[in-house]
């Protein structure tokens, strides 16, 4: 298969050995992170499975472990709407060594107005700000494997909107849309995927940052955000579409594993599905908005990010390790 451009398309089997190198992905349990994980463990990564709830990544790692019994995988609690399980979940995640790959790939959907433990709107925090501070907190490890990859699942949603809330996020400002909230919390995705390889960048650090997003695939997202909120007739709908029209889970994971892998991939790129309305297809680099490669909201951003979570990035500002 081509895509749009002519080009062959990439394919599983241009993923490299990995062997010796580790892996962490955020949201195992179901869809996209799932299947991430299965394709970095068959290639001989070993990968730390990181997910919120005790029962569901026990059954997440005995599926990759039944599938691929020689593969190394490690269960690692993390709820990325609580800062204080985000740093217990780092801390042991750094107690295993260097990391190769990171992959921001949890999130929530179109969930009802509901504030974390932490006082921050839930889409916010869990797919922007937890993946923030625990980027952050596990630099160091991403730094010590000296050619380290980092990648941040945005999403379509993040055409919606043109910026990101930059006051407190601990006060609520305005009326509540759950959709504009998940557009700007996927527009927060990219701003701090593109700011952390220019920083990386001007501190000579061997971290690439780049970002990626699945199109239109029928993933657990949408129907977790109907289990929190109760179903409306729009987001029943919205469900049906999608299960009806999008793509299959895997192949939702294709451009993360495009984006986690492929030698010579340039930071800031964007990977994405690449047929027509970037929906579905084969994964290439893709464009994004003008706001997402807007460099003073993404520094806006990043100073809000860190007064938020507490955790700060000292080393891409020239200096040493995180706080």
């Amino acid at each position: 298969m081509t895509t749009r451009e002519g080009k062959l398309a990439w394919t599983l089997d241009e993923i490299p050995d990995l062997s010796g190198r580790r892996a962490l992905v955020t949201g195992v349990t179901a869809g996209i992170g799932g299947h991430t994980v299965l394709e970095l463990a068959r290639k001989g990564a070993e990968v730390i499975m990181a997910a919120r709830t005790e029962s569901k990544l026990t059954s997440a790692v005995d599926d990759v472990r039944r599938t691929l019994p020689a593969a190394t995988v490690v269960p690692l609690i993390c709820d990325l709407a609580d800062l204080s399980s985000v740093r217990r979940a780092a801390a042991e995640a750094a107690s295993y060594g260097p990391l190769d790959i990171l992959v921001n790939n949890a999130g929530v959907m179109a969930t009802p107005n509901r504030r974390t433990v932490d006082g921050f709107d839930l889409q916010l925090a869990t797919n922007h700000l937890g993946h923030f501070a625990l980027t952050g907190l596990l630099l160091p490890q991403l730094v010590a494997s000296n050619g380290a990859r980092v990648v941040t699942l945005a999403s379509l949603a993040h055409h919606w909107v043109r910026s990101v809330p930059l006051t407190d996020p601990g006060e609520p400002t305005g009326r509540y849309s759950k959709w504009i909230a998940y557009a700007r919390s996927k527009l927060a995705n990219l701003l701090f995927a593109f700011e952390l390889d220019r920083r990386a960048r001007q501190a000579g650090l061997p971290v690439t940052s780049v970002a990626a997003h699945p199109g239109y695939a029928a993933t657990d997202l949408t129907r977790g955000g109907l289990r929190i909120g109760g179903r409306t007739p729009v987001g029943t709908m919205l469900d049906a579409a999608t299960r009806l029209l999008g793509q299959t889970s895997a192949q939702g994971a294709m451009p993360s594993l495009m984006a986690a892998t492929m030698p010579g991939l340039p930071g800031g790129a964007y990977v994405g599905p690449g047929g027509p309305g970037e929906v579905r297809g084969p994964p290439m680099i893709v464009g994004t908005t003008s706001s997402a490669r807007d460099e003073q909201m993404a520094a806006q951003l990043w100073d809000v990010s860190e007064h938020a979570t507490g955790v700060s990035f000292p080393s891409v500002r020239g200096g040493g390790g995180t706080g």
